[in-house]
Parts: C-alpha cells; structure tokens; sequence
C-alpha cells in the first residue's frame, strides 16, 4: 500500500510537471529591445530613392540624388544597407546584426575603414540611433561615427549619418527616403 501511495504520488509530480512545461511553452517569447529594433529595421528591405543634404554643405554631394537598398540575408539574421549618390562610383556596404543583446552597425567604407556602431532604440520605436563603438582600419581620410535610422512609414524613412573628418569636425549626411518598390 505504501509502495502504491508513493508511486502515486510520483506519478502525479510527473504530470504536474509535464503540464507546467506546456503552459510554460505557449507562453510568447519575450524580445529584446536589439531584436524589437532589429526587426523594425528589417521592415525597410526594399528600394529606396531621394536626395542628400549636409551640414556643413558639401559640394560634391549636396543635393544629389541617392539610392538606398536594403536587403535582409544570412536566413533573416543580418540586414545589408547599400548606398549610391549620383556622380560617384563608389557604394559602400553596411551590415546590421545582432550581437547576443546589442545590435550592431558594420561600415564598410569607401575610405578604406570599418566603424562599428551600437544601436539605442527610441522610447517609441521609429528611431534607432547607432553610436560609435570602434574602428578598423586607417582614420587618415576620416571615418563614419554615427547613423540615425527614423521609420516615417511604411513609404517613407529619413538616415542621417554622421562622418568625422581627419581634423575630428563632423559632417551629417541627411537621406530623406522614398519606397521606389
């Protein structure tokens, strides 16, 4: 009778157990704000096309027309940024990623360097601002610093990047950005 008793109540810890990990699965995964930011970015995947303004006004680009895509690869787990002004034959490549709990902005630049960046989402999620990490590669033309992703809507988004020149003065890049499919 104790040996019944007992087995019982093995049996009912068991099951106890069991239905304690199916509740405990059908409960939805809680995000991170990296991955909430990530996501939010990866909405962007498409053609984009509109005009650069910069602060100070720099000749060669200003006000030229620009075309942005953004393409989301690596099975969902990194988004590449490219960008072409109008009269220049270069087009750098940028990787977003996720890093356990941060994500993060790779530029390769047409100067020869990679700037790492670091994402802080906005309190409403439309912005996310990258802050410089650290850089590899040669600073002697300058570097990229920061970048400033804001979702205006679905057809519309703005990118203001931030490039410090060789005497440490910043120049801000503005994108305003129109879905082109």
């Amino acid at each position: 009778m104790k040996s019944l008793r007992l087995m019982l109540a093995v049996v009912l810890v068991s099951v106890s157990t069991v239905g304690f990990a199916q509740s405990d699965a059908q409960k939805p995964v809680a995000h991170s704000d990296a991955q909430k930011s990530f996501d939010q970015l990866k909405t962007l995947a498409g053609s984009w096309e509109g005009h650069l303004t910069t602060v100070p006004q720099q000749a060669d680009v200003e006000g030229k027309y620009a075309l942005v895509s953004l393409r989301v690869t690596s099975m969902g787990n990194a988004l590449m940024h490219e960008v072409r002004i109008e009269g220049r034959m270069d087009d750098p490549i940028t990787m977003l990623y996720l890093d356990g709990d941060r994500l993060l902005l790779t530029h390769y630049c047409d100067a020869g360097n990679r700037p790492r960046m670091v994402a802080k989402v906005s309190p409403d999620g439309k912005t996310v601002e990258f802050s410089f990490l650290d850089v590899v590669g040669s600073t002697r033309y300058g570097n990229m610093h920061d970048a400033l992703f804001t979702v205006v809507d679905v057809n519309h988004h703005t990118e203001v990047w931030t490039w410090m020149d060789p005497e440490g003065k910043p120049v801000l890049a503005r994108f305003d950005l129109q879905r082109k499919n």
